[in-house]
């Protein structure tokens, strides 16, 4: 069988990012410098667990209702108005307008992951049942806020684009997945350009899940460490425009993409790795890479015992002890559907300021874990970088950035 042939480069024109870190690439970069996480040992809302949490900031602000109209009173959620906020840092919203001038707003598509998207809505709406009847109340907008799709809903009807949208939920590679769907897309000529990345806010099915799986640490998470016991749970949101050529110099360049889906456990990696392997060299065949030109690899690393050793025995298989690599889920906590693209937001922080993210919070290195794993950030002279996202279910995604030279 012939080998793949590999993908044209994708310029990513605009991107940014809110968490816990803050909202935009400027609070982010900052961060990242400063070795700053934005996990903190909190409740959210009703759900007093002992945990850590990364919670974005100022989803409260009454400003951000300005976004829902009279006619999408309904679509008000804290999903969406953590879409929305997203929406209007570093002025992403004005770069889409931009590009949907150039090449038409039917041109221009929306893909978006998430994995409980405004379910928080409805849990509160339960609360509120009518305590004769069990009837829901009436401002419950089902479509506009639970729904998966509501968040792309709600972020084409913002910007005021016409083409083609869809929301992926494959766990934790949702917004990672969602850049192939966008490159295929374009590849196709269905499109020019195409919003990308994920929302995925904090609820209490998302808490009392993960709890009950018994994979919440009762401490700040520590990706790659002896002692590691769980995670830390975060949300936010991140977007990107990728569109067929750049109006100028390019935030970066989308290289590769990966994806593989190994089906070994509803909620357990395999434990060799074998689907995140398999979607690290298909992100490096569609790239027309070898393992080598790699200079990092952001990590899923999410300091559960069986995920940190599934993947170290996967990124060993492929690249060796060779390529650096850290896990920034100590700064951002696990953002779920959202992870793939923050931490795509990250990497492309990564290629443009020359800054190799460190990994947060390890006090005792495993010592039955062997890849490149770097604790403190650092300059260095990066070309190229990877990303891995890894789902439930063994959905796998991992994507290869490029800088701008």
């Amino acid at each position: 069988m012939n080998p793949p042939t590999p993908m044209s480069p994708l310029a990513i024109t605009a991107h940014t990012l809110v968490t816990a870190l803050g909202h935009g690439l400027a609070d982010h970069a900052q961060a990242l410098r400063d070795g700053r996480s934005g996990l903190k040992p909190q409740v959210f809302e009703t759900a007093p667990l002992d945990t850590w949490l990364g919670v974005a900031p100022d989803l409260d602000d009454a400003a951000l209702g300005s976004a829902f109209s009279r006619g999408q009173s309904g679509a008000d959620c804290r999903n969406n108005r953590l879409a929305e906020a997203t929406l209007r840092a570093d002025g992403f919203a004005e770069r889409v307008r931009a590009a949907a001038g150039r090449w038409g707003a039917h041109r221009v598509g929306v893909f978006l992951g998430t994995s409980t998207s405004g379910i928080l809505a409805s849990e509160i709406a339960y609360r509120q049942r009518d305590a004769a009847s069990g009837a829901l109340p009436a401002g419950l907008d089902y479509a506009a806020t639970h729904n998966t799709y509501s968040v792309a809903r709600h972020v084409r009807q913002s910007l005021g684009l016409t083409g083609p949208a869809a929301v992926v939920s494959t766990a934790c590679s949702s917004s990672a997945k969602v850049y192939g769907n966008a490159a295929r897309m374009i590849a196709a000529g269905v499109i020019d350009a195409a919003v990308v990345g994920g929302v995925d806010s904090l609820c209490m099915t998302t808490l009392y899940g993960f709890k009950s799986l018994e994979l919440l640490s009762p401490e700040v998470c520590r990706p790659y460490d002896a002692g590691r016991n769980g995670l830390s749970l975060g949300e936010g949101g991140a977007l990107a425009l990728l569109e067929r050529e750049p109006d100028g110099p390019p935030a970066g360049w989308l290289l590769g993409i990966g994806e593989s889906s190994d089906g070994h456990h509803m909620s357990s990696p395999h434990p060799e790795g074998a689907g995140a392997a398999a979607a690290m060299r298909a992100a490096l065949a569609s790239a027309g890479l070898g393992a080598g030109a790699v200079d990092y690899l952001n990590l899923h690393g999410t300091a559960t015992p069986g995920n940190d050793a599934a993947e170290d025995r996967a990124v060993m298989s492929v690249f060796g002890a060779r390529v650096r690599c850290s896990s920034t889920k100590g700064h951002t906590g696990h953002t779920l559907g959202a992870a793939g693209g923050v931490e795509a937001s990250l990497c492309l922080l990564a290629l443009r300021d020359g800054w190799l993210p460190g990994g947060l919070h390890r006090r005792e290195p495993d010592p039955a874990l062997h890849a490149h794993y770097v604790d403190s950030g650092q300059p260095a002279a990066l070309r190229v970088v990877a990303s891995n996202s890894f789902g439930f279910g063994g959905s796998n995604a991992c994507l290869v950035f490029g800088g701008v030279a």
